[in-house]
Parts: C-alpha cells; structure tokens; sequence
C-alpha cells in the first residue's frame, strides 16, 4: 500500500526573506505549511491556550513543515501571510464576521500584498536609517517580529496595571522599533528620546516612512455598509480559523 503523502502548500512571505539572516530557513522567502486536520482544531479550542493568548502560534507552530522555523522570529507582515494561508486551506476562502451590527463576508484569496521596492535592499540585513525631518536627528529601527509585538503588548498590560487611565501602546511600540539615536543605541537613551524629545512631527512622518517600509498583507478591505462604501479591518482572532457551522 502506498504511503500517503499528506497535502502541504507554500506560502510567499511579504518579506520575500530579505530581512532575516543568511542562510535561516526564512530567507528562502518560502514556507512550506501543511492543511489543517482534526487535530489542529484541538489547538483551536484549548481554553488555557485562549486564555493565554498563545493559541495562533501554536496553530502556526503544529502547521509549519520546517520545524526549524520559529513563529517568534517571524516578521509580522510574514506571520499575517501564512496566517491568512492557514485559514484559505483549513476553511476556504470566505470569511464571515460582524462589524458594526452588519454581517460582512470576505473573500480572503482577494488580499492584496503590501510590496515594497527590494532594489536597495541588502539581503539579510534588518536595520534601517531614518532622517528626521524636523530635528535632523539620525535614528535606525528594524521590523518587528512576532516575539517583539508579544514583548510589547505584555510591556503595555504591565503599565496598563499600575497606570489603569494610560494608553502606551505607540510610546512602547517606538522603544522596540528603533535601535539607536544619534548612533547611540542605549536603551535608556532611546527611551528618553521617544519619551521626551521625540517631536510628534517627526513622529508621524516616521511612522508614514515605516508603512511604506513594511512588507505585509492589506487586511484591510472596503465593505457596503449602510449604503456606504467603509473601510473595514479584518479581526484576527481564534474565530478568524472557525468555519460557521460547529459541532
């Protein structure tokens, strides 16, 4: 009897591996994911995995052929793109959700990749220099993984807990995101910086410089609603990978 070869399916990264080191298994610009079975669902439906929000990874983790690969050292634009990927082969292509009282379906095969010019890009570096227009003050910064956005979003709860009225996400964001100011790369020092002396001129121009530096998936989509065209932004939680119908 013939041995049963189980369906796999590779998924381009955003990123095309550009930006991670040479020869990790990621630079290929390729990851190869198999489709999801029964067993992949219990991942999907363990509280304690809900509960400490660690259940997407491990999906991404049971899914991903070369176990060599990490989910942590995934870009986050490269971990939406097998995300959605999973979801097309596990479910198919139509995504239902509710927004604002309307029910929306999204056909997930129609997300368009946010590209970028690779042309002066040097292959296996993730470090970049930014000009601040304002201050002319030289800052570098690098893509964030997955491990840093958990990084973060662990930092924003922790100050959230002893400042209940604070909203830290950007302030915290920008202290992962860049790496040095004024070829000083002390954290204390880029902490005060984005604390104090970060111009929020020079900010948002950055943070504009940054989208269009970040390869990824539009998960953002245009949607009737109420006779109006709206954009919309596509929730990605655990439902994201249940069909309608359950047992």
């Amino acid at each position: 009897m013939a041995e049963y070869k189980f369906p796999t399916e590779m998924v381009d990264l955003p990123s095309k591996g550009y930006f991670y080191p040479q020869g990790h298994p990621l630079s290929s610009g390729k990851v190869e994911i198999k489709y999801m079975t029964a067993k992949e669902e219990d991942i999907l439906t363990s509280t304690n995995l809900i509960q400490q929000g660690t259940v997407i990874d491990k999906l991404l983790e049971a899914l991903i052929v070369d176990k060599k690969i990490k989910v942590g050292d995934l870009l986050v634009g490269d971990k939406n793109a097998i995300m959605v990927s999973a979801r097309i082969l596990g479910y198919g292509k139509d995504y239902k959700f509710e927004y604002q009282g309307t029910q929306v379906n999204i056909d997930l095969s129609k997300l368009e990749p946010i590209v970028m010019d690779f042309d002066d890009e040097v292959k296996g570096n993730n470090e970049f220099s930014f000009k601040l227009p304002n201050s002319e003050r030289q800052i570098t910064y690098k893509l964030l993984t997955s491990d840093d956005e958990k990084r973060i979003d662990e930092e924003v709860k922790a100050i959230q807990k002893i400042a209940k009225d604070s909203s830290p996400e950007l302030t915290t964001r920008l202290k992962h995101i860049i790496l040095s100011v004024d070829g000083k790369s002390d954290k204390k020092h880029i902490n005060n910086f984005v604390d104090n002396e970060f111009l929020s001129i020079d900010s948002i121009e950055f943070r504009r410089h940054m989208l269009k530096r970040t390869p990824d998936v539009d998960m953002s989509t245009f949607v009737e609603i109420d006779g109006k065209e709206t954009l919309v932004t596509i929730p990605v939680t655990v439902r994201f990978f249940w069909p309608d119908t359950r047992i």
